[in-house]
């Protein structure tokens, strides 16, 4: 590990200020993803701002239609928030599947979807629900966050303060598991609200997170298994390595997206 400063920002609006001044900075949320890189020297970063100790960014509350996760909340505040389990259960499901004991207890929801690993399950639940991202700056839409592998829309000195979820009147979440980190070999997620119907694939895609259109459309007649029976999509831009090829992973979304559709 490179030589770093470690930092406690008081505020938000500090660390920000300090991420301006200091392009190598890095914010630390969680630090699964962070701490092992910078430990195997594949990343390098002047200092270290730890966010976790500031007030008020780890709240779960229901605000109207939406529910609202602040971006410290540790996965297993999310997977055991009765609120949570209340207003969208298929969300505190996701939760309480991703990696171990350890992993929960420690990684946040700010983490992972600044961090964006293509395998990870939150950006699942932001794409396939329709969620708004909100940072110190502004209110990014779901649809709009994610980039690419490891690529988000937040700019330099741009923090996830938290996340807004919109209520769904029918959503679920499955996975097909890496069997020893819990990451997603794909992972589906499903979601009805009104007229709007989301399918969302991580883990699958050398591009990361991504929506199936052709699987929404079909959605549209009818939210149930049946309409995507038969359905499947191009192996072309699927992840392809040692835990399955491309074509067994395009397999696997329509697998995963009709179990998902059967447990909504």
């Amino acid at each position: 590990m490179y030589e770093f400063k470690y930092v406690r920002p008081n505020s938000v609006r500090q660390a920000a200020n300090m991420l301006a001044k200091d392009p190598d900075a890095k914010i630390l949320a969680g630090g699964h993803s962070l701490l092992p890189a910078m430990k195997l020297r594949l990343a390098k970063h002047t200092q270290l701002l730890d966010i976790g100790r500031i007030e008020g960014m780890n709240t779960i509350e229901l605000k109207g239609r939406s529910l609202v996760i602040g971006a410290m909340a540790r996965h297993v505040e999310v997977a055991n928030s009765p609120v949570v389990k209340e207003a969208l259960p298929a969300l505190a499901k996701l939760a309480a599947e991703i990696g171990d004991p350890a992993v929960r207890h420690r990684g946040t929801i700010g983490g992972s979807l600044a961090n964006n690993d293509p395998n990870a399950d939150y950006p699942a639940a932001v794409l396939g629900l329709g969620a708004t991202v909100v940072t110190n700056k502004r209110k990014i839409a779901a649809d709009d966050f994610f980039k690419g592998m490891f690529d988000t829309a937040l700019e330099p000195d741009e923090i996830i303060v938290k996340v807004s979820f919109p209520l769904a009147k029918k959503s679920a979440y499955t996975k097909f598991k890496h069997p020893a980190s819990g990451f997603a070999l794909v992972g589906v997620f499903v979601s009805k609200r009104g007229s709007d119907i989301r399918v969302a694939v991580t883990g699958a895609g050398s591009n990361g997170v991504f929506r199936v259109a052709s699987f929404e459309e079909a959605l549209k007649k009818r939210f149930a298994a049946k309409s995507i029976e038969g359905m499947g999509i191009p192996a072309d831009g699927m992840n392809s390595d040692i835990h399955g090829s491309a074509e067994y992973r395009a397999h696997l979304v329509g697998v995963m997206a009709r179990r998902a559709l059967d447990a909504a």
